[in-house]
């Protein structure tokens, strides 16, 4: 007879911070686009935004 198991880790605290510092930049980053912005003021505001940043 042979057992098959499957252990599940459950993230640490230092990885479930990272996870969430991670969200959070994700959301910042277009937090200056309207609410409602299509794709293309979208795509502008993240091209303003890497000129700027390539300028720096």
């Amino acid at each position: 007879m042979s057992e098959n198991s499957e252990v599940v880790k459950s993230p640490s605290d230092a990885e479930a911070e990272s996870e969430r510092d991670e969200a959070a930049e994700a959301r910042n980053h277009l937090s200056d686009v309207e609410p409602g912005a299509g794709c293309t003021e979208i795509w502008e505001h993240l091209s303003e935004t890497r000129d700027g940043a390539a300028q720096d």
